[in-house]
């Protein structure tokens, strides 16, 4: 069997999940492995609130799902991969995902001494070499470093660039997020409430505040339904301000008013002057230039008041 016969086993490094979480479902009918290095790092690096750490969380929900009921027989034979356009049940290539369930001994060369992560990675890559001689190792890293050191020792390497269009977005961060229906009965008194400056905010703790963001939105719905802002973020508490309400033409936006909830998001996001960069996603007629436009015309207008009044 020539080269370019051979099914190719993609072997990842850990910067590649952390960079992409939807990588392990973009090598087509081709094989992954992940050592047991990266589902370590992964671990390390899943806590805190940057774009990186979300993406790890992200990675293992996906590596859950795809484990979820298997026995490890099955695991050690390889776990199908779902096609990316959907991962439902069924849409499967012939891919398969491995995990590292064994110890991988191969000789590295002297002159790379240690136990690095990258080094064990490049451990395991030579070993399936000798191990898996029917396919074509590569190992899949965006460490230029990485790729020279595999280079040195005989494994392939490639670089990773298949991020270029979002396929998923249910992926894409979404701003959102519902409160449960007891909130209010579980934080009940525990809850510092204030007004300043005409705006009401709230003081919450909790474990709910954990999975909330600087600026994300929160709602209720219901009889008395609920829309606030977080401002900001603490480790014991955070602080709520309630969202101004857009949808009357009494606080129309340069006659514009908000027809839903997202709307109304959207508008008090763009209004707020202490935020310098918003993003709106939604398909075409949602509304998002219109309210760019008047939020725009607004802030602009309240300037030049402020210039004449001084």
């Amino acid at each position: 069997m020539n080269a370019g016969a051979q099914k190719r086993l993609f072997v990842l490094d850990t910067n590649v999940l952390m960079h992409d979480p939807t990588a392990l479902f973009r090598f087509a009918e081709h094989d992954i492995f992940l050592p047991m290095v990266v589902l370590e790092e992964l671990d390390k690096g899943k806590k805190g609130m940057s774009e990186v750490a979300r993406n790890v969380r992200q990675a293992s929900r996906f590596l859950d799902d795809l484990v979820a009921g298997k026995e490890k027989g099955e695991i050690d034979r390889g776990l199908p991969i779902p096609s990316f356009a959907g991962k439902e049940p069924g849409l499967t290539g012939s891919g398969k995902l491995f995990f590292q369930t064994r110890s991988m001994i191969s000789q590295l060369p002297d002159h790379l001494p240690g136990n690095t992560p990258d080094n064990s990675i490049l451990a395991a890559a030579l070993a399936l070499q000798e191990k898996m001689p029917e396919h074509r190792v590569t190992l899949i890293s965006k460490d230029i470093n990485l790729r020279i050191k595999a280079a040195i020792v005989g494994v392939p390497t490639e670089d990773y660039n298949n991020d270029k269009v979002l396929d998923d977005v249910a992926l894409l961060y979404r701003g959102t997020q519902a409160l449960p229906a007891d909130f209010w009965e579980r934080h009940a008194k525990e809850i510092d409430s204030w007004q300043e400056s005409g705006h009401t905010y709230y003081r919450i703790t909790g474990p709910d505040i954990e999975s909330w963001y600087p600026n994300q939105c929160l709602y209720m719905e219901g009889e008395q339904p609920f829309e606030a802002i977080v401002r900001k973020r603490e480790a014991d508490h955070a602080i709520l301000e309630l969202a101004d309400d857009y949808r009357s033409m009494k606080h129309a936006v340069w006659g514009i008013r908000a027809r839903n909830r997202e709307q109304n998001f959207a508008l008090n996001m763009l209004l707020d002057p202490e935020i310098d960069f918003v993003t709106l996603l939604g398909i075409a007629g949602t509304g998002k230039t219109l309210l760019t436009l008047a939020s725009g015309l607004a802030k602009c207008w309240t300037r030049i008041s402020t210039r004449r009044s001084s």
